[in-house]
């Protein structure tokens, strides 16, 4: 068995004294794991690093096995942010929130071009945390959850959406919302496709994402969201960008 493929490295984990097991992300494959021997080599840890592109060929004796990577370096993104530590915690949190939510071997193409997406955009922090909201919602989207954000769920009304309910992830206008403010969760109008992103916005589109991607992806599976992610968040309100 055999196949190759460009693809963004999203985690590294030790292997024996040399070796290393290696999680991707590719266009036609999905989220795939595979041995590197010498993994751990001074060669190779450049080019082992979360986010970086690479070329990567698959072999094993049969589909089911772990099987062993070739990679070969095609854009190292990882080094260029090592300088700022917002941009890297995004990095880190897409990388981690994949491997946590992605079943092995499942293609999830509009998942990896979004992320491609979201790494060429992680040096303008004016850009990217909006564009990170909208991965965590495409990536519900493509796992079969997506949120309904069309039309009020009480009055068919499709403009004045201002909440979200946290049981079914369909959108209310904010006259129905007003009594219930406190228990539903806020909408942002970046989600909607609506004006540029407030302050605040960024907050209340992790708190949407992070509720339901928990709740109907992660706790089934007896999981909660990474610690990159949380520490995405609290470097991001750090940075005045919440």
């Amino acid at each position: 068995m055999e196949w190759s493929d460009v693809a963004r490295i999203l985690a590294v984990r030790p292997h024996g004294e040399t070796s290393a097991i290696v999680d991707i992300l590719t266009p036609s494959q999905g989220r795939h794991a595979g041995l590197v021997r010498g993994g751990r080599s001074k060669s190779q840890r450049p080019v082992l690093q979360a986010g970086n592109r690479v070329h990567v060929t698959w072999r094993a004796r049969l589909a089911d096995q772990l099987g062993n990577f070739q990679i070969e370096p095609d854009h190292l993104s990882a080094g260029a942010l090592m300088e700022d530590p917002l941009a890297l915690s995004g990095l880190n949190a897409a990388c981690a929130l994949s491997v946590l939510s992605l079943p092995e071997r499942e293609v999830h193409r509009a998942v990896y071009d979004a992320f491609e997406v979201l790494i060429e955009t992680l040096n303008d922090p004016d850009i990217w945390p909006a564009l990170y909201v909208r991965w965590e919602a495409g990536l519900l989207s493509d796992l079969g959850y997506g949120l309904d954000l069309k039309r009020c769920a009480v009055t068919g009304v499709e403009d004045d959406l201002s909440h979200v309910s946290p049981r079914t992830g369909r959108a209310v206008c904010s006259h129905e919302a007003e009594p219930y403010r406190d228990k539903l969760l806020a909408l942002p109008g970046f989600l909607k496709g609506l004006g540029d992103v407030n302050e605040g916005d960024i907050g209340a589109g992790l708190a949407l994402t992070g509720h339901f991607l928990e709740r109907r992806v992660l706790w089934p599976t007896d999981r909660v969201l990474p610690e990159a992610r949380h520490l995405m968040q609290d470097r991001l309100e750090r940075a005045g960008r919440l």
